[in-house]
């Protein structure tokens, strides 16, 4: 098997994907997170401002999951057919509601009556609360494991059954988390009134994350079975959930000083670090099979071919510091508080 650096080209691709996701997370978390709060931003400005306030951002956003789309499939494709068979109802909620939420972001501003406004505020609230939840739903299911049997075939339920306990409390967890992240984001972009209404927000949505998480770590403890397995056998990786830890202790710390820049830092490194903590739980499996350990997809019975691995790994390292200048450039193109023109939503 080649390698590079001593790391095999499954390994490789495994951390590329991983990467390319927790970007995703990462920055559609606040466009989520954001959007989950529209409803309770009473005013019709308030939410317009809001709005603008991930405008310039949220498609460019949406590229990190296309292209971790597309390197899941062309890496590990035996993954992607397993967990498409497995999560083909929650998978075409979510692409609904992608279209949906894209959809009231462009059309809410359009008309002037009060009906169609508040139509697509529902609209786009809902559909920003589903995906969230949705997101923390395959996550749950995926650290439970599928009933995957010979030849990695799904042989589970199709339509309730990615709705267990576990799940639900991830997908939980996982709202509240963007809805901080959101909020955070938001402080930065707004001013005036508004600002002290999501000042009032992100206290709420901050307790209610901690406490979801709290509750859905300690179940994950207690009922989640091999779950400390590769750390007991690596102890120096211990470090990521102490680094975990630290990452959300801090956030309510930094937005009591209301230093919220770096609490929007932090926020991410705790998505960061929580994506590492569920990638090393898991390696090398992808899918955990709940019927048998050796029917589990692994990073080497998914793997595409060495040579196709090599070439899209040269493909990554040539197109990734593009991909960062342009959202560098972005991102300080829009840098500061959002003002209404008539270019806005």
């Amino acid at each position: 098997m080649e390698t590079f650096f001593g790391i095999d080209y499954p390994t490789l691709w495994y951390l590329v994907v991983g990467l390319l996701f927790s970007g995703y997370a990462i920055l559609e978390g606040f466009d989520y997170g954001a959007g989950a709060w529209h409803i309770f931003l009473r005013k019709d400005l308030s939410r317009r401002i809001a709005i603008n306030a991930i405008g310039p951002v949220w498609d460019a956003n949406q590229v990190w999951l296309i292209i971790g789309g597309g390197a899941l499939f062309a890496g590990f494709p035996v993954m992607y057919a397993t967990m498409l068979s497995a999560m083909y109802i929650p998978f075409m909620l979510f692409l609904v509601l992608l279209v949906l939420r894209s959809s009231a972001i462009k059309f809410r501003s359009a008309e002037e009556m009060l009906w169609w406004r508040t139509t697509w505020d529902y609209i786009y609230f809902i559909s920003n609360v589903l995906i969230s939840f949705l997101l923390g739903v395959v996550l749950g299911n995926i650290l439970e494991g599928f009933e995957i049997g010979h030849e990695f075939k799904y042989q589970g339920g199709v339509f309730l059954s990615f709705l267990s306990p576990y799940a639900i409390m991830v997908g939980v967890t996982t709202l509240f988390l963007f809805m901080t992240q959101g909020a955070i984001f938001l402080l930065l972009k707004t001013e005036g009134k508004l600002y002290e209404r999501i000042t009032f927000l992100l206290r709420k949505g901050m307790i209610f994350f901690i406490l979801s998480f709290s509750v859905t770590s300690l179940y994950t403890l207690v009922f989640i079975p091999g779950v400390t397995d590769n750390f007991k056998e690596n102890p120096i990786f211990f470090v990521l959930p102490v680094l975990a830890f630290l990452a959300v202790a801090n956030v309510p710390r930094l937005v009591s000083k209301k230093k919220y820049g770096y609490a929007l830092i932090f926020s991410s490194l705790t998505m960061a670090f929580l994506l590492m903590l569920v990638a090393f739980q898991l390696y090398p499996v992808l899918l955990p099979s709940t019927i048998h350990p050796e029917h589990s997809v692994t990073i080497y019975n998914a793997a595409s071919s060495q040579k196709s691995l090599g070439i899209m790994l040269t493909i990554v390292a040539i197109g990734s510091p593009l991909l960062a200048a342009y959202f560098v450039f972005l991102y300080k193109t829009f840098y500061g508080k959002v003002k209404l023109d008539e270019t806005s939503y």
